[in-house]
């Protein structure tokens, strides 16, 4: 456990007003995300990353960590190699989040949207409330499989509309002929954000 905690208490997280930014970590640390609750950093020389959390979603880390646990032997979810107070680590997917498909205009099939209905069952059937699922956190790897990341509220009691909703609009809009395939990321994030605003 040393070795990873050393690596997570190197990471120096400062609130700017609203926002985190951070200003320190070690030199075997790569950033490659930030979220609403952590930075994600790639740890040089492996195929694993590690999540530490924002001082103030420190309780994610284990809520996070035991849904892992739960699903550890499902292939549409990472694997989870140590958790401390506030970190995880798992192993590096390599591919592209649904959102970077809909800013690059890489086709999404819906083969591939019923893999997810497939990991979300899953889930299901292991007790848990699989919520808060968005395009960033549903990857498409680069041998085409479905991966599922960010499942920290997938123990919580409330039902989340997010994934339906996703879905419905998938089969409304996104399969008809004439829908663009490639999006502006701001429209995106404009969208999720009126989301967020009107449904939660």
């Amino acid at each position: 456990m040393g070795f990873y905690k050393d690596l997570a208490d190197s990471v120096v997280i400062q609130n700017k007003g609203k926002k985190k930014v951070l200003i320190d970590h070690k030199d075997t640390l790569t950033l490659i995300g930030v979220g609403r609750s952590a930075f994600v950093f790639k740890i040089k020389n492996t195929n694993k990353v590690i999540k530490v959390f924002f001082p103030t979603h420190r309780h994610f880390a284990y809520e996070e960590a035991m849904v892992y646990q739960v699903v550890q032997n499902i292939d549409y979810f990472p694997t989870i190699y140590e958790f401390g107070w506030n970190y995880i680590v798992i192993n590096y997917i390599e591919g592209y989040t649904l959102f970077d498909c809909l800013t690059r205009g890489i086709q999404v099939s819906a083969k591939e949207i019923k893999e997810v209905e497939s990991a979300i069952l899953v889930a299901q059937s292991l007790g848990l409330n699989p919520s808060d699922i968005h395009l960033r956190n549903i990857i498409i790897t680069t041998e085409g499989k479905i991966k599922m990341i960010d499942v920290a509220r997938f123990r919580q009691a409330k039902l989340c509309p997010q994934w339906e909703d996703l879905r419905t609009a998938f089969y409304r809009f996104y399969t008809k002929p004439l829908f663009p395939k490639r999006l502006p990321s701001f429209l995106l994030n404009t969208i999720a954000f009126l989301y967020k605003r009107c449904f939660y």
